[in-house]
């Protein structure tokens, strides 16, 4: 992902700010911009170019803004620029959370003209941190913007626990402030936006699961589709976790009466590159008819031995009267950028309603 901001990126933040300001010395920029680009990660080639770019912007934020507004009305995208094009804009939207903190009204209005382009959700969280009043009152209006970018900006801004943000600790230990947003939001006409809506709450009911089911509980009645899709998706990480009170809201059986007669695996030893398959078989113990979530845990062995457990999504059954019913799943244990496999006793545990009901152990070999 870091090559998004490479040459390409470079020479297209060149070519826009050649047009977007006077006296810009293009090949310069491009010359400081590129050099040791290449040896660093994605997050310090942003944090890199923004170095570069206070270089070649005016000191004073006023004509810096001038300049930004500018880049807005003249970005295009380039031909070949479908993967890195949105990313070149992410460094001159995080500098202005670099660069413009202490004029904080201009900066908040040059953050809402430029989130079209690259999402200004990074860089808002430190105008949340260092001009919560202010920020949070243009955060109200936004959520009413025509701009579905601005709109979903408004509530992936205040998202507690963003994936590569900070973390809004004060949002974790209280949510309160997160919610009107979210009121406003919940039955947007954009995906876009109702995706942020639900991935908020989802980051909320890791630290307050109870009052994530009750704003839930509330909209649920006279629930379009659109809004259920959202429950749906902001309980993800509680129907995970199994917490109780979820899944009677979506419709599932409470505690459903199941036998599971066996779990089985079709190989004891795996090697790394292989895929397993799990056989479940389960028996309906009630005379009703009852709607489940299966779901699978794997504890994965770390290099010092101990394990650390992570959940896979399996399917969503529904067992009539003293139904039997057998389940097959692969799994796969190919490398993966995101997972480091190590040698030793895996087990395979199977949920249902986040509830275990059964494990079996299996040998993974890592040469």
């Amino acid at each position: 992902m870091k090559e998004n901001l490479g040459q390409d990126a470079v020479r297209h933040i060149a070519d826009i700010l050649s047009v977007s300001m006077d006296r810009f010395d293009k090949g310069s920029f491009i010359k400081d911009a590129l050099a040791g680009l290449d040896e660093l990660e994605l997050k310090q080639r942003v944090n890199h170019l923004i170095k570069v770019l206070a270089l070649y912007l005016p000191d004073e934020f006023e004509k810096t803004f001038e300049v930004l507004k500018a880049v807005k009305g003249n970005w295009h995208k380039p031909e070949g620029g479908d993967n890195w094009f949105s990313f070149a804009a992410w460094p001159l939207i995080d500098y202005v959370a670099e660069y413009g903190t202490n004029d904080p009204e201009i900066a908040l209005d040059v953050l809402k003209t430029l989130t079209p382009l690259f999402s200004a959700e990074f860089a808002i969280r430190t105008f949340i941190d260092q001009h919560f009043d202010l920020t949070y009152k243009q955060l109200l209006l936004w959520a009413e913007d025509e701009d579905e970018h601005v709109r979903r900006l408004a509530s992936e801004g205040m998202r507690p626990r963003l994936p590569w943000g900070k973390q809004l600790t004060q949002f974790c230990d209280d949510p309160t402030a997160i919610f009107p947003i979210l009121e406003r939001l919940k039955d947007d006409v954009s995906l876009y936006v109702r995706k942020s809506v639900a991935n908020n709450l989802n980051d909320i009911s890791k630290d307050h699961p109870k009052q994530v089911v009750a704003l839930c509980q509330c909209w649920y009645d006279n629930a379009s589709a659109d809004r259920l899709w959202i429950i749906r998706h902001a309980l993800r990480t509680l129907i995970k976790s199994g917490h109780p009170e979820v899944f009677s809201l979506l419709g599932y059986t409470a505690e459903p009466q199941v036998n599971l007669q066996k779990i089985d695996l079709d190989k004891a030893v795996i090697e790394l590159g292989d895929n397993v398959a799990i056989t479940v078989n389960l028996f309906s113990k009630s005379s009703q008819i009852q709607k489940m979530v299966v779901d699978y845990k794997i504890h994965h062995v770390k290099a010092n031995g101990k394990t650390t457990a992570k959940v896979f999504k399996w399917k969503n059954i529904t067992l009539r009267s003293n139904e039997e019913l057998q389940m097959v799943k692969r799994h796969s244990f190919k490398p993966i950028s995101t997972r480091k496999y190590y040698s030793g006793t895996h087990q395979i545990e199977l949920l249902i309603n986040g509830q275990p009901y059964g494990k079996k152990e299996f040998e993974l070999i890592v040469e």
